[in-house]
């Protein structure tokens, strides 16, 4: 008898377990409830690249003639867009390793959910506060143009392409969290991970076409083009810019997609994979 009571029970419990998706909202709601209690994140997500983007434009915009006689500013502005991007996803996965230090990941290690549904909720709380991030600099580009910070800029949101943007900045933040997890997750120091953002993330922005355009300069510019992050700035830069001769030289935009689509699938598959394995750290 208390043989079946404990078989009912363990029944009971299997069905009670939730599905995918459930697990995924309920992670990606605690991302973003952390964010809003910790509001100095935005200052180093968001601050850090408006300053980058008003103080390089000043300074390189009586050097520097892009395609189209753009201007350093308006060159400089989708990849401001990335780079707010690529600083939430690495701010939203440095968390893996404070919640293994705390224990909230070993707890919901064991819990009877798929380790796919604690990939995707970090990965998707993250790409939602990129996005956000970035709309919030792409909404105050203009604001700076109209008070005289940037007084060339022409490219950025409108209403004909919004939609098409929040599309792309949330395929390519998705990306980049996804990069950005399967780093930290084997990760057991705040501080090696700072030193990968600095060796490895960074770099990998800067050639990206983001800070510079790829040009013929011999090695670099195969580095650039073999970077699959060069895809999703150059396939944002074609959806912002509205004149045509100024994002001619760019990549196609099929390419740009299928690039960037097939970076995030292979980041969050072997994410996936990574988290799927037995591990010493997750015992901790």
């Amino acid at each position: 008898m208390s043989a079946n009571a404990s078989d009912a029970r363990g029944l009971a419990g299997v069905s009670a377990a939730p599905g995918l998706w459930l697990p995924v909202f309920t992670l990606a709601q605690r991302e973003l409830t952390r964010f809003f209690r910790q509001r100095t994140r935005v200052v180093g997500a968001l601050g850090q690249p408006i300053l980058f983007w008003i103080l390089f434009g000043a300074g390189l915009n009586g050097s520097f003639r892009g395609p189209a006689d753009m201007s350093y500013q308006e060159y400089f502005f989708p990849g401001v867009a990335v780079m707010i991007l690529m600083f939430t996803a690495i701010f939203s996965t440095i968390s893996i390793i404070e919640d293994r230090r705390e224990g909230f990941l070993q707890g919901v290690l064991v819990a009877p959910i798929p380790r796919a549904s604690l990939v995707l909720g970090k990965v998707l709380g993250g790409t939602i506060l990129a996005v956000l991030q970035s709309m919030l600099f792409l909404l105050v580009g203009p604001a700076l143009a109209f008070v005289g910070l940037a007084p060339e800029l022409h490219t950025g949101l409108t209403w004909q392409n919004a939609l098409p943007v929040i599309g792309f900045l949330a395929l390519v933040g998705f990306s980049l969290t996804a990069l950005g997890y399967l780093i930290a997750w084997p990760m057991d120091s705040t501080h090696g991970f700072h030193a990968i953002m600095s060796v490895f993330l960074m770099p990998m922005w800067l050639l990206s076409g983001s800070f510079f355009p790829p040009g013929e300069s011999g090695w670099l510019s195969w580095v650039i083009r073999l970077n699959p992050l060069t895809y999703g700035v150059a396939g944002l830069r074609r959806i912002m810019t509205a004149n045509p001769a100024a994002v001619q030289s760019l990549p196609p935009w099929w390419l740009c997609l299928t690039v960037t689509v097939a970076a995030a699938a292979v980041y969050i598959g072997i994410a996936i994979w990574m988290t799927g394995r037995r591990s010493v750290l997750n015992a901790r």
